[in-house]
């Protein structure tokens, strides 16, 4: 693909005549489908079998009543199955990789190997690379190819058309809401997906804005702490479907932040007007199984996996590095964490958690060990076996409040792209300079975000 040129046009005549020019040709494609409905109209005749079904089946999956109300239904019933159907298998997966490092330990014992060598490839290289397979493979995995048979079946042209107002009224492309959906299992593959987007100008949009939705490597951490610091506030009985609505609402929250600043992008930076969606509805058929689920898998999951692996690894020698390394009795780390800790203060959260994201940059799935690690004081990053255990550290040992939590949640749903998405965008976009706006963009708007929050709940005494 070409590099992206979105120079953005001047405001005038220009501008206004390139709405007309848009007006006329979204008038002439209407009028030649309605000659072809009533050209075909009079000269075919069917014998078969008469799909009124399918037509019936339409109207609901796109109406304005409706519509709205299937597609969340139906995008919310794919993220449960990802979530509860990954949670056995990656599992599993952690115990057989970390089963793995420790037959590696007993490699570098054998070989007498100095402990600074066992530290910086077994516990920091191998131990990520395992958390980051363990946590990304099954619920891509899963997600994926659930994606994939709506696709083939062909829903996902009609999410198209429920979202294609939202969008262009934010100056955006209906695709988009494609893209935005495939961001659910991984941006970068939601990057990826933007090649779908035939104006430059929106692709870009589309890509700059993918990171607002949560991809896999974010929902552990989200469902943690709302299941930590929501589900007891619930009812008895209720306290899973309480931390699930806040995930809901969180997603929720992300697409609204999406196409707020797909409004503000399109009207600074990328300023343009929205090109034409003419979209031809395919018939729902079903879809061939076998053949789009070896793509998926081998398109998709393998591929965006073997890029996050190759960006993380080198990460846990990195973060081994700092906290093994003291200047003054004070690890690199804890020292990191205390110049970041008036940051995180002014957004509601603290040194520690600023610099855990700093150093999840490679992927989403480290932030809460690198959390933990510097919590616990801690040589390699750690993982808690309960949520109660998490808890206690993070409540007793810490000083959270309900305020702390919703601050990083947010900061989460919002900092910037994972190692492996920038990349993505820098190959995409053929670009660095792109690159760097789809990091400041994402950690700007964090920032406002969690700072408004953090400062509004204070003002008011609610802490």
């Amino acid at each position: 693909m070409s590099g992206i040129n979105t120079a953005p046009p001047e405001a005038g005549p220009g501008v206004v005549n390139e709405a007309h020019q848009i007006e006329i040709r979204d008038r002439i494609v209407k009028t030649i489908y309605r000659e072809a409905e009533a050209i075909a109209a009079r000269v075919v005749r069917q014998t078969g079998p008469h799909r009124d079904w399918e037509h019936k089946v339409d109207d609901i999956l796109t109406s304005r009543l409706l519509g709205f109300p299937v597609m969340f239904l139906l995008l919310g019933l794919v993220f449960w199955i990802t979530l509860v159907g990954a949670s056995y298998p990656s599992q599993a997966l952690a115990n057989a990789l970390f089963w793995g490092e420790e037959r590696l330990s007993e490699v570098f014992v054998c070989l007498d190997a100095p402990p600074w060598l066992h530290g910086l490839v077994v516990t920091g290289v191998y131990r990520t690379a395992a958390w980051v397979v363990s946590v990304m493979l099954p619920p891509m995995a899963i997600f994926f190819p659930i994606f994939s048979l709506l696709e083939d079946l062909g829903y996902l042209p009609r999410v198209a058309f429920n979202l294609d107002r939202l969008f262009k009224m934010a100056g955006a492309h209906g695709k988009q809401a494609l893209t935005m959906s495939m961001g659910f299992g991984c941006n970068a593959a939601g990057v990826m997906a933007c090649r779908i987007i035939e104006s430059p100008r929106e692709r870009l949009i589309a890509i700059l804005t993918n990171n607002f939705v949560p991809c896999n490597g974010r929902f552990p951490t989200l469902i943690a702490l709302a299941s930590i610091f929501v589900g007891p506030a619930a009812a008895p009985g209720f306290s899973s479907l309480a931390a699930s609505f806040t995930v809901v609402g969180l997603i929720l929250a992300g697409i609204l932040i999406t196409l707020l600043t797909s409004w503000l992008l399109s009207r600074t930076i990328l300023k343009g007007v929205p090109t034409t969606f003419t979209l031809e509805l395919p018939p729902l058929r079903l879809p061939q199984v076998g053949r789009v689920l070896v793509r998926s898998v081998l398109d998709r999951t393998l591929f965006v996996l073997a890029r996050a692996v190759t960006v993380a690894a080198p990460a846990g020698a990195v973060v081994w590095i700092l906290a093994n390394i003291s200047f003054e009795g004070q690890s690199l780390l804890a020292r990191g964490a205390g110049l970041l800790e008036p940051f995180g203060r002014a957004l509601g959260l603290d040194g520690f958690i600023l610099l855990a994201f700093i150093l999840g940059l490679p992927a989403n799935e480290i932030v809460l060990p690198i959390l933990l690690m510097g919590y616990l004081s801690a040589g390699t990053m750690v993982e808690v076996d309960s949520l109660i255990v998490l808890q206690n550290i993070l409540v007793h040992g810490h000083g959270w409040t309900w305020l702390t939590a919703l601050c990083t949640m947010l900061f989460s749903l919002l900092h910037f792209p994972c190692g492996t998405t920038l990349f993505t965008i820098q190959r995409e976009t053929k670009s660095i300079r792109w690159a760097v706006w789809a990091a400041v963009i994402p950690l700007a708007v964090a920032g406002l975000v969690c700072f408004a929050v953090a400062q509004t709940v204070q003002a008011l005494g609610l802490v």
